[in-house]
């Protein structure tokens, strides 16, 4: 028999870090989403917060930080791709999530349809045009509209990288099914990152 347990008072007071520490617990994907600035050059940054949206019409988001020095380079190429990454990409990642530098050293990647680099080993990537962008706080909505996709025969069929509790992770084969990844298992890196997420541009 199930007991009644009656609601808690909400909390309405709590700082930023508390925030924080409890959207951690939300375990997500990681991406990068890059673009080829006027000049040929390229762009590119980490984002924790891409999304679907939509089947009909096509959209996705993305949430690029106000402050961020990379996202106005993005909106000005007006198209970009959203490359997500896979388990053994860790090491790119953090290459993308911090500001300044030359990202793009020793990055393998080709131009997507739209022009927007497609990062080599990617687990798959979405190109797109941006079709709005929305005020989200301190952070901004970019809404993109899907006009090309990984071909099937290219997308890989392996283990993504996720983020949680400001760790990386990944997914681990189940006991019962060892070839199949099971989501209910997730095998965290003890180095904690927050230091790479606290200069982080997304």
């Amino acid at each position: 028999m199930s007991t009644y347990i009656p609601p808690t008072a909400p909390t309405t007071s709590f700082d930023d870090a508390a925030m924080r520490d409890t959207l951690s617990r939300f375990c997500t994907g990681v991406a990068v989403i890059t673009a080829i600035q006027s000049d040929g050059q390229p762009a590119g940054m980490a984002v924790q917060s891409f999304s679907s949206v939509s089947l009909d019409p096509p959209l996705v988001c993305f949430c690029p930080a106000g402050t961020s020095t990379t996202w106005p380079k993005i909106s000005a190429a007006g198209r970009f791709a959203v490359n997500v990454l896979a388990a053994d990409q860790e090491d790119m990642c953090r290459q993308f999530a911090v500001t300044g530098g030359d990202k793009f050293t020793d990055v393998d990647w080709r131009s997507g349809v739209n022009g927007a680099p497609l990062l080599t080993a990617a687990l798959a990537t979405i190109e797109c045009e941006l079709a709005d962008v929305l005020p989200g706080g301190d952070h901004l909505i970019a809404l993109g509209r899907v006009t090309a996709l990984t071909p099937p025969e290219r997308l890989r069929e392996t283990s993504p990288l996720l983020y949680f509790r400001r760790t990386y992770g990944r997914l681990t084969a189940s006991p019962s099914a060892p070839s199949v990844p099971s989501a209910a298992t997730i095998s965290s890196k003890s180095a904690s990152i927050a230091s790479v997420r606290s200069r982080s541009e997304a």
